[in-house]
């Protein structure tokens, strides 16, 4: 019996064998095992990435927290959370701004207590200085700021336009768990001024 052409005979077998493996001679663009291997990991040169930072900005600020006549009560000045829905929410906080050209911490202290909340201060002591960073207009903002306590001296109590939505005394005994940031509330936490 003879075997249909294409049905696997061992003739086949040989010729397809040949036609595959004979020898084809230089092919064109041919490269040898180690030109197939692709080049270690450090010698991969990638397009070095496009990195863009935001500008650092360093601001340098005084404030602190002020004390009654009577040295029962401190000043603290409120803003309305941004991203209180209800737009009720007031975050309260030591006054406290950028120190000018030519000011000593001490004097810009007193000048911007005085601009936010109407009331006139003298300083008693220095109370230290946090600093911290927040994002503000594309911007990495690195903000100092000095603290000291103030025992009032006259004035009128009023809110800075424009700065501050509220300004109001607060039981001393109150003051650490109305603030809202935590930097000012262990920075007055450690004060022994609120002990009296």
């Amino acid at each position: 019996m003879i075997p249909a052409p294409g049905a696997g005979s061992e003739g086949m077998k040989k010729k397809r064998k040949r036609k595959r493996f004979g020898s084809r001679g230089p092919q064109p663009n041919t490269q040898t095992a180690e030109q197939k291997s692709p080049p270690p990991h450090s010698e991969v040169k990638r397009p070095a990435a496009k990195r863009t930072y935001a500008k650092r900005v360093d601001e340098v600020s005084a404030g602190g927290l002020v004390i009654d006549t009577t040295g029962k009560n401190g000043l603290l000045i409120g803003r309305y959370d941004q991203k209180d829905v209800t737009g009720e929410r007031i975050l309260w906080s030591l006054p406290k701004g950028h120190i000018e050209a030519g000011e000593t911490p001490e004097q810009a202290a007193i000048r911007e207590v005085q601009e936010e909340t109407g009331i006139k201060s003298e300083i008693t002591k220095s109370l230290g200085v946090i600093d911290f960073w927040f994002m503000a207009g594309g911007k990495r903002i690195h903000k100092t700021v000095h603290h000291f306590i103030f025992v009032e001296t006259g004035g009128l109590l009023a809110a800075q336009e424009s700065e501050v939505d509220e300004v109001s005394w607060f039981p001393l005994t109150e003051i650490v768990d109305r603030l809202a940031y935590p930097d000012e509330k262990k920075l007055i936490a450690r004060s022994g001024e609120l002990s009296q």
